[in-house]
């Protein structure tokens, strides 16, 4: 019986520290440049993000707009809202197989995510193979 409750405490503590390396990333995130806030969130199983910030929310006294998205359907939608990243799965320490859309260029990239410390975010946006790609850094906002 004391053997069984010493394993049980242990698979415990492994399973309660796997579920907070996965949670880790969750809450918001300046962007590399800082002109932007993301927060990230767990929805069904997988990691997505929105962006709730601007630091110049407005152009011309109304809201920006997705207005580089290659679906003209979508170009009045407004930025603050939009979602960012979509579909991350927690693998092996970092959250991959999703997806970033940049609102600058139009473009939707493939990604995966990894802390560096609790603070940093490494964030790797890529074509085809994550090799040919650009990673910017993103820091937790308070």
């Amino acid at each position: 019986m004391k053997y069984l409750i010493i394993i049980l405490a242990i698979l415990f503590s492994i399973i309660t520290l796997k579920a907070q390396n996965r949670s880790a990333i969750e809450g918001q995130w300046f962007t590399e440049e800082k002109e932007s806030k993301i927060e990230i969130f767990e929805e069904r199983g997988q990691f997505h993000g929105k962006l709730v910030w601007l630091k110049e929310p407005n152009e011309d006294g109304e809201p920006k707009t997705d207005q580089n998205n290659p679906e003209k359907s979508k170009r009045d939608r407004p930025l603050k809202g939009l979602r960012l990243l979509e579909g991350f799965e927690f693998k092996n320490g970092q959250w991959e197989s999703g997806e970033i859309y940049d609102p600058k260029s139009g473009k939707t990239y493939s990604c995966m995510m990894k802390l560096k410390n609790q603070d940093t975010l490494e964030v790797r946006g890529y074509l085809g193979i994550s090799l040919i790609g650009r990673t910017t850094t993103w820091t937790r906002a308070n």
